[in-house]
């Protein structure tokens, strides 16, 4: 949802393994910033990728993982989180 925000390059990953893109090593290398919904996303990404993580900023959005995919309320909450980042 923020591809389309000027100078802003995304790509989106799960740390489920059945996650439609798995977060792999060299995404988060890639990555200046990271964005997590919950606390337990966050610490799972550390122990999966601790070596790959010199980078980028890992940001906590503190969002229930509970949404739909680009439910108004889910997008409303992502707008006003991850907007002052970008």
């Amino acid at each position: 949802m923020f591809a389309s925000w000027p100078g802003v390059e995304t790509a989106s990953a799960g740390l489920a393994p059945d996650a439609e893109e798995e977060c792999s090593a060299e995404l988060v290398e890639w990555a200046d910033i990271i964005f997590v919904m919950e606390r337990a996303h966050r610490a799972k990404l550390q122990r999966r990728f601790r070596a790959h993580l010199k980078r980028a900023r890992v940001i906590c959005l503190d969002i229930p993982d509970d949404y739909a995919f680009m439910q108004p309320e889910l997008i409303a909450l992502l707008e006003k989180k991850v907007g002052p980042h970008l």
